[in-house]
């Protein structure tokens, strides 16, 4: 298997990991926790989802440790910070506004962030 290949089957476990993570808190704010608004409950969430994709990604991904911890931690915090509004904007649009299943709108703003994130990190935060 190519190293390109097996970089991107990483990428793939690592962000169904990171998502799965990201969906549970998600989970918790609304079913448990009761929280009013799927669009909030979603920007907390997905700062777990964020910090679990960002070790993973250093770690077992990129696998870019020689690089400055915080330098890289700053470039991945901005790029995932606009892929949480947008995330959390698809939500508060479909389930605050509109009324829809907040799990429908989850799918959907989680492709949308899947198509943006790989180039994303493989260019901006990991540089190789």
């Amino acid at each position: 298997m190519s190293r390109s290949a097996l970089e991107l089957l990483r990428y793939g476990v690592n962000g169904i990991f990171a998502t799965a993570v990201h969906y549970a808190v998600l989970m918790v704010n609304l079913e448990v926790l009761l929280m009013p608004s799927a669009g909030l409950a979603n920007m907390v969430a997905s700062l777990f989802g964020i910090g679990t994709s960002f070790v993973g990604s250093r770690y077992f991904v990129f696998r870019q440790t020689e690089k400055g911890f915080l330098a890289q931690a700053a470039k991945f915090g901005w790029l995932y910070g606009v892929f949480a509004l947008l995330h959390s904007s698809v939500l508060l649009l479909w389930s605050d506004w509109l009324g829809y299943d907040y799990r429908i709108g989850f799918i959907l703003a989680t492709a949308f962030q899947i198509a943006g994130s790989y180039l994303g990190n493989k260019f901006l935060v990991f540089k190789i």
